[in-house]
């Protein structure tokens, strides 16, 4: 079976390239199609794939223009629908914006942009970006951001918790969660979650930056694996 999957660009989106790349060298049988932050015809999709950059300059707040664009609410029906949405970084930023996903993405604690490669641990329910893989097990993926510090109430933590939304979190190489493998402040050291059905799914890190073999770590490949293994199971 061909996977469909869109990869949206925005004015000011820096990551499409590289995500297009990653899902044609990772998931071989995939047709990938670059798509127009105005076009609302996308229910055709297997997957929607928000990139990283910075959307409209991330002015008023990252992903608050982006939200508001004419394939924002064609996102939100594909995914009500149980099309399969994934935002990486400003993505990330933009489903919150879109409400699709709770919580809100502040300054880093620092008030610096971080560009670094971070351990995550992988836990949660198995969500579209993470059902391929074991939970527990610690890869090496990058994050690049000035806004990424996840933050929600008491109530909404304790909600993602119980119902397995956490999908990644910062973590050293033992898998060990600490302030000082916290890159930017997180609460829960949180790195990315999913809705409860687990098929929208948001994170900070980048996976597309590290999907070949020649940057000398290829952990993200995984993430789009899995993206793939969910979208073939979804269509059995």
């Amino acid at each position: 079976m061909s996977l469909e999957v869109g990869v949206v660009r925005f004015p000011g989106t820096n990551c499409e390239t590289e995500t297009v790349r990653a899902v044609r060298d990772t998931i071989p049988s995939s047709h990938v199609e670059i798509l127009d932050h105005r076009r609302t015809d996308i229910a055709r999709f297997d997957a929607v794939i928000l990139p990283g950059g910075f959307a409209y300059g991330d002015y008023l707040r990252a992903g608050a223009i982006a939200a508001r664009a004419p394939i924002g609410d064609a996102v939100r029906a594909f995914a009500r629908d149980g099309g399969v949405v994934v935002g990486f970084c400003n993505g990330f930023q933009q489903l919150q914006e879109l409400g699709m996903l709770p919580g809100a993405l502040i300054l880093n604690q620092t008030l610096h942009y971080v560009c670094a490669t971070v351990h995550l641990r992988v836990e949660g329910r198995p969500s579209a970006a993470t059902c391929a893989l074991d939970s527990g097990t610690v890869y090496q993926i990058p994050i690049a951001h000035g806004e990424g510090c996840f933050w929600a109430d008491d109530e909404e933590i304790r909600s993602l918790e119980d119902h397995g939304q956490i999908v990644l979190r910062y973590c050293d190489a033992n898998g060990d969660c600490s302030d000082e493998s916290n890159p930017n402040g997180s609460r829960g050291h949180i790195a990315g979650i999913c809705n409860q059905a687990g098929n929208v799914v948001g994170m900070m890190p980048h996976p597309e930056r590290n999907a070949d073999p020649l940057v000398g770590n290829a952990d993200g490949v995984h993430i789009f694996r899995s993206l793939a293994s969910y979208c073939l199971r979804e269509a059995a």
